[in-house]
């Protein structure tokens, strides 16, 4: 009946569990109040960027250094930075340490026994034969291994062709002039070293690390400042050849010509006004110094002076010059027939 207080739970007992509330208000203020802001994805537990989190700390802990920081592994093509400056990055990023980029480039880095901090595999990669080469020196060698997604790879290497595999190396340890004369008296052959002045884009010092391998020259001289370094891409472009052929920096090119002219090396220039063209090089089967410039400006005043012949690559006219790598090449290529033809 409506109305009736005296039926059975019509009214609460005095005492009894809950006790009176004032409206919907009081009896949901509790509720309302929530439990805090929502932890970050890393700080929850059972996330699985707080396990991609943990995993990488093991793999700093293993390595003894710090690991590359996602914050600032940003693409260059994002915050409009230019080349050295995404190179800085990734040096910062990893701790003073280079990342290496590519299949080619990281077996070729493994083989050669090049210090390795750690490896990054991305997950579910399509192994062939040189990733499995990879994880088998990793397993022999005991590397920090760690499996990462694509996109944590492409924001590690900023924007480098990774195909999956990264690994983390040491800065490079560049040699000087008087070791690559030792290197070409102990080898029994004409001392071929590669100069390269003015050239500034890594990847073209990429591109002759890789024919001055397959060539067999005894090493590359670059100066000290002004000129490109052996970073990342330089790694990458020349497929791993950074590892077998030293690099030399000197201070004053110039002056590391003339301890080389002493050494008994002749110095030819490349450039387009040459006297002479490099496939009649008469001194190909001497020891040589091969001189590129940059492509805009070419050689120097003072590296031209320098030089004992300047020799040319014949060109069509419809283009103007060649790039530092390739014009490196074509003249290993041509100092190397010679050298056989006259053997």
């Amino acid at each position: 009946m409506a109305g009736n207080s005296q039926r059975r739970g019509a009214t609460r007992k005095a005492g009894s569990k809950k006790g009176a509330t004032a409206g919907t208000g009081g009896k949901n203020r509790r509720a309302l109040e929530g439990k805090g802001p929502t932890p970050k994805a890393e700080d929850r537990p059972y996330h699985v960027a707080a396990k991609r989190k943990a995993a990488q700390e093991r793999l700093e802990k293993a390595s003894g250094r710090g690991g590359p920081s996602r914050a600032t592994s940003t693409t260059g093509a994002s915050t409009g930075r230019t080349a050295p400056a995404r190179t800085r990055a990734r040096r910062e990023a990893a701790g003073g340490n280079e990342i290496v980029a590519g299949r080619n480039s990281v077996v070729e880095a493994l083989r050669a026994g090049v210090p390795c901090a750690g490896i990054w595999v991305a997950h579910r990669i399509d192994a062939d034969d040189r990733v499995r080469e990879i994880l088998k020196i990793a397993s022999d060698r005991r590397l920090p291994l760690l499996e990462v997604t694509k996109p944590e790879l492409d924001r590690l290497t900023d924007g480098l062709v990774h195909q999956g595999v990264v690994i983390q190396v040491p800065a490079y340890d560049y040699t000087d002039v008087r070791d690559l004369v030792r290197r070409a008296e102990k080898s029994g052959r004409p001392a071929l070293v590669v100069a390269l002045d003015g050239v500034t884009d890594p990847r073209n010092l990429g591109a002759v690390l890789r024919s001055a391998g397959a060539f067999g020259a005894h090493g590359v001289l670059v100066p000290e400042r002004r000129a490109a370094g052996v970073t990342a891409s330089a790694w990458k472009v020349s497929a791993g050849a950074a590892a077998r052929v030293p690099v030399a920096r000197a201070t004053n090119l110039v002056r590391a010509l003339g301890e080389l002219r002493q050494a008994g090396c002749f110095i030819v220039g490349l450039d387009g006004g040459g006297t002479t063209a490099v496939a009649d090089l008469e001194l190909a089967t001497e020891p040589v110094v091969l001189v590129v410039g940059s492509e805009g400006k070419g050689l120097g005043r003072l590296v031209r002076e320098t030089c004992d012949v300047v020799a040319s690559i014949p060109i069509s006219s419809a283009v103007e010059s060649l790039n530092a790598g390739t014009a490196a090449g074509i003249s290993l290529y041509e100092v190397d027939r010679l050298r056989r033809r006259g053997a």
